[in-house]
Order: structure tokens, then sequence, then C-alpha cells
């Protein structure tokens, strides 16, 4: 074979692999700290940002679920603490808001409104990974969040589902994932006190609870993905092992973790 010609091909290959490192290492997962944005004192009586965010190690925060993304690629963790716009998505991969405010949360709680729904689904559209995650209605404004949920086909509902009384009533909240592709390693997840999804057009549940309700869905919009449930669920408290060791959602926030990264790869 000709001489040049190899070369060339050792260079594409180069160039290929340079290119496929390179989009690996920018896989960029963004929570939410707009919507949800609580606040509480600390010990020393300063002001701290909490509830469902990476560097909130408490059983409160994320930091468990931020690790499964990191263990599953070369992902960049990022906080938004701005109203998402087309511009401050631009370089996010995977965009997750998890338990927007409402007043009883946040005495000036910060809405979803039809601009950022618009702004989120054009993102989505053009390939973006989108998690949501509600909670029932007393711990979670809803109406508002609908105005982008209902942007996918969506409608988290006024209702409670898997409500576990105490910890002597954990089976309550049991929900078998073995079998579904995306849970790859868990076998067996809990889920508390949470709303259904009602599910339209193009989208499906991934899982339902004893009674039917949809608990967890997707859908395609675009070239995009969404995925929904009606709770915050991978927070630490539900993943530092602390529930009994049927109930793998440590496993669970792996699987979700890898299975969200592979989207944004599609």
């Amino acid at each position: 074979m000709n001489p040049n010609l190899l070369k060339l091909k050792a260079i594409l290959a180069i160039c290929f692999l340079l290119g496929a490192a390179t989009f690996l290492q920018a896989q960029t997962v963004t929570v939410d700290n707009y919507f949800n944005n609580e606040t509480h004192k600390d010990k020393a009586g300063n002001e701290v940002k909490f509830h469902y965010l990476w560097n909130d190690k408490a059983s409160t925060g994320y930091s468990i679920f931020g690790q499964a993304f990191t263990n599953n690629g070369a992902a960049v963790l990022k906080t938004l603490p701005e109203k998402p716009t087309c511009k401050n998505l631009k370089g996010t991969n995977i965009y997750i808001i998890a338990d927007p405010d409402n007043v009883g949360d946040n005495p000036h709680p910060n809405f979803m409104d039809k601009a950022a729904a618009k702004a989120i689904s054009k993102w989505v559209k053009k390939g973006g990974v989108l998690f949501l995650l509600a909670n029932d209605q007393k711990n979670c404004d809803l109406s508002h969040f609908n105005i982008l949920a209902h942007k996918f086909g969506l409608n988290f509902n006024n209702d409670l589902i898997l409500h576990v009384i105490d910890d002597n009533h954990f089976a309550d909240g049991g929900i078998s994932t073995s079998g579904i592709p995306m849970f790859k390693t868990a076998k067996e997840i809990f889920i508390k006190d949470a709303c259904s999804i009602t599910i339209h057009k193009k989208a499906k549940a991934i899982l339902k609870d004893k009674n039917g309700a949809n608990v967890l869905v997707c859908t395609h919009y675009g070239r995009g993905t969404v995925l929904a449930v009606g709770d915050p669920w991978l927070y630490n408290e539900y993943t530092n092992g602390r529930l009994p060791s049927i109930y793998e959602n440590d496993k669970a926030a792996n699987d979700v973790a890898a299975w969200l990264l592979s989207k944004t790869k599609q």
C-alpha cells in the first residue's frame, strides 16, 4: 500500500480518537439552583444553600448522585443558579431540575414560566437530556412546573403515590426494577411520597406502581430525551445505605446516571 496513504489513515485514526476523547470529556451535567433555591443556617449562623445540590453532602444533597455521573465517565458537574436561557444552557449535556420551590420552601420562589420553558424545550430539541424530578404537591410547585412538563406531553398530578408512613413501612415505597433495561444493576428501588405522572403524545412509562400509576416516564423530543419522576428520589438520604438492603437506590443512582449519559452520546 502507498506509504502516504498509510500515513494519512494513521493521522485520520488519531484525529478520530482525539475527537472521541474530547467528546467523552465534555459531558457536562448541570443541576438547577434557580427553581430549587432553598437556604438554611449552618452551625455558625451563616445562610447556606442546600437541598438537591452536588456540594450538599448531608442527607438532603445530591453528592452521591453526582459521584455516580463522574464514575460513569468524565462528566463535569455544574450548578445553574440563574434562570435558564438558550445562552446559559449551551455547553450542558444533561440538565436536572429537582423539586421546584413553593412558598413553603422559599418565601420568594422562582416559578417556571413560559420563557424558561421555551428555552429549555429548544435546548432539548437540539439534543439536550433533561431529567425532571418533582415531589408531592405539598412540597413542590407543580402548577408552574407543568408549564415545562406539558411541552413534552407530561403532567405531574396533584396526588400522592408510594406513601410511606414511617421506617416501619418501607415496603410501601418499594418497586421492582428487575428486567427493566435502564436498571442494569438495581433490582429493587425505593421511592417515597411521589406524585404520579400522566403521559401523552410519545411519552412512555418505564415504571408503574402496584396500582398502575406512572412513576418514572421517558419521552423523546426532537433530538433530545426527557426523563421524569414525581419525587427528588436519588438524594443522599436514600442512596447512602440507610435503607434496608433489599432497596438498591445506590445502584439505581449509578444506573440512571449511566443511562442519561448514554442518551447524550446518541
